[in-house]
């Protein structure tokens, strides 16, 4: 993931950050407790390509 884009893509939901996750490469929204998956180095930012957070995943 381009440390570049990630200054300026925000969750669709909240407009808030987003924190890149490298394992799982996925994007976090903490406000929204929502998981944004990357496909071929591709942010998918739909809100029903998301997974929710478990509560033990917000705290990392």
């Amino acid at each position: 993931m381009d440390h570049r884009l990630l200054e300026i893509v925000a969750c669709p939901v909240c407009t808030g950050r987003l924190i890149f996750n490298k394992e799982k490469q996925e994007l976090i929204c903490k406000a929204d407790r929502l998981a944004y998956p990357l496909r071929d180095g591709i942010p998918v930012l739909l809100e029903t390509e998301a997974r929710t957070l478990a509560p033990d995943e917000i705290a990392q």
